[in-house]
């Protein structure tokens, strides 16, 4: 079984910047491409970032293009999203998720596994 856990959340003010970390356990880390997803109150699940295996394939939501960028360290098991500019609309639950698909994955059931959420808070 896989295991998933992130951490770096919290509150911060609109324009500041935030880095998310997933730590994964269980199996070879670099079998598995990963993604982060959020969700705001009332709102579904949406995808915002996803990066290969061997991280050399990186993909990104137009609402944060230019201003997160995904990254891991396969030797850490290591997923990281690293978020600048943020807005109050940012606001939300961060997942980490891990797909045995090869490549990048922007859909939620192509992903096998779920960490719990980390909170962000952007205040205006």
């Amino acid at each position: 079984q896989v295991q998933l856990v992130e951490s770096g959340g919290g509150l911060v003010q609109a324009g500041g910047s935030l880095r998310l970390s997933c730590v994964v356990s269980g199996r070879t880390f670099s079998n598995y491409g990963m993604g982060w997803f959020r969700q705001a109150p009332g709102k579904e699940r949406e995808f915002v970032a996803a990066i290969s295996r061997g991280g050399t394939i990186t993909t990104y939501a137009d609402s944060v293009k230019g201003r997160f960028t995904i990254s891991r360290d396969n030797a850490k098991n290591t997923v990281y999203l690293q978020m600048n500019s943020l807005r109050p609309e940012d606001t939300a639950v961060y997942y980490c998720a891990a797909t045995e698909s090869t490549g990048v994955a922007t859909i939620r059931h192509r992903y096998d596994y779920w960490g719990q959420g980390t909170q962000v808070t952007v205040s205006s």
